[in-house]
């Protein structure tokens, strides 16, 4: 954490005013601050927002700096996940590098706290566990990271995954992760019941991913809640993606979103375009908590390599149709105090008090900023920049 004066900026598109930072933390905002001997940077009148969230991510997948990966697997998803353990190891894939390489482009593009699933299988083991903590430690300063430890391979029907991911909760990761229950498992109460157990064990929380649809979906998230509720956990869990929630049926997703806000569960999406997706004012509406993520990054699943969360909001806007500018302005939100809000971030705001994590976006107003897409002017975490024009102040490895 450090002072640092930043001139000539606009919170939230507000009229021009200069901010100071002591200590990491915003101290004052009002025109001609005067703070001798004070490191100063000049906004040149760019809109100051909140750091950017990115809350759903994997940063142990990518292959930046890799060279192109010519995927041939295509979106079968069974065969997306045997096909990624397989090339992890072919490719001699180091985590630790990689997840680095991911978590500063993010830096760099405006991203004060990421939330990453980090791969726990019997094939890899913990290395990526142990990649993804040891990027944690080394920019504790310039990122916050939250590892989710994630049986993307499954759980049940890979006999000692369990073991393993108790294993990566003793070593530091955050929440315990899950994947379909039904979908991929096959056995949805011994699939819960493992996770919740250790989320019970390690005093966690719990963010799973539900790709399941449909009525499949609804089943498997009725059976997240009430296990939720049986064990006290309201406000502790979270649901990515949840596809179900897109469906056309409105009188049930109506209901499920109401047992959703009744255990204070979280929905983190990505607003992917090749899918049903919950859909934005209507989980705000209902009061949960909200926010967004890319996703996988130019990995073996995705060959798009844009780990920028301003380039997020406008998916999700689209996506959402939402194009007023107030829709603009709230899609951003969920890329932004929305994620903090799952994430549990304290003081992730613009006033005076609050931390001093926020990004410099061009344009008049928040909605020019998310339908331009930036590049960010700069990123600050705690009152050090971290990013210019797009790009990390530090050099990846």
């Amino acid at each position: 954490m450090t002072d640092l004066l930043i001139r000539n900026l606009r919170p939230l598109g507000r009229d021009r005013a200069d901010m100071l930072i002591r200590a990491g933390v915003i101290a004052e905002i009002a025109p001609r601050i005067q703070a001798p001997g004070v490191a100063t940077e000049d906004a040149n009148g760019a809109i100051a927002i909140p750091g950017l969230v990115e809350a759903h991510t994997h940063l142990d997948k990518t292959f930046m700096g890799m060279g192109w990966y010519e995927n041939a697997v295509g979106t079968d998803l069974r065969a997306m996940i045997e096909n990624e353990r397989f090339e992890r190891r072919r490719q001699n894939h180091d985590p630790a590098r990689q997840s680095m390489r991911h978590a500063l482009a993010l830096a760099g593009t405006g991203t004060t706290h990421i939330r990453s699933h980090v791969d726990v299988d019997t094939d890899n083991g913990l290395a990526a566990i142990e990649g993804v903590l040891q990027t944690r430690e080394t920019l504790r300063d310039l990122v916050q990271i939250e590892i989710v430890a994630f049986p993307q391979s499954g759980l049940m029907i890979r006999p000692g995954t369990a073991a393993l991911l108790d294993s990566a909760m003793a070593m530091g990761a955050d929440l315990v992760g899950g994947l379909d229950p039904c979908g991929i498992d096959r056995d949805p109460k011994g699939h819960l019941d493992a996770i919740f157990a250790l989320a019970d064990k390690f005093g966690r929380g719990i963010d799973i991913h539900l790709h399941e649809g449909g009525e499949l979906g609804a089943f498997s998230m009725e059976m997240i809640l009430e296990r939720t509720r049986a064990l006290g956990m309201k406000g502790k869990v979270a649901i990515s993606h949840a596809f179900c929630l897109g469906m056309p049926d409105w009188n049930r997703t109506e209901a499920l979103l109401s047992g959703l806000a009744d255990q204070d569960v979280a929905i983190l999406t990505t607003g992917a375009p090749s899918a049903e997706v919950p859909k934005v004012k209507r989980v705000l509406g209902a009061g949960l908590r909200m926010g967004a993520g890319c996703d996988g990054v130019l990995d073996t699943w995705n060959p798009w390599n844009r780990p920028d969360m301003l380039d997020r909001a406008r998916i999700v806007a689209q996506k959402n149709n939402m194009r007023s500018d107030a829709d603009l302005a709230q899609a951003l939100a969920v890329c932004s105090t929305g994620g903090a809000a799952v994430m549990g971030v304290r003081g992730h705001g613009l006033d005076v008090g609050c931390n001093a994590d926020l990004a410099l976006v061009p344009g008049r107003t928040l909605a020019e900023a998310v339908a331009t897409g930036g590049p960010v002017a700069l990123t600050v975490k705690g009152g050090r920049v971290t990013g210019r024009m797009g790009r990390p102040v530090d050099e990846a490895p």
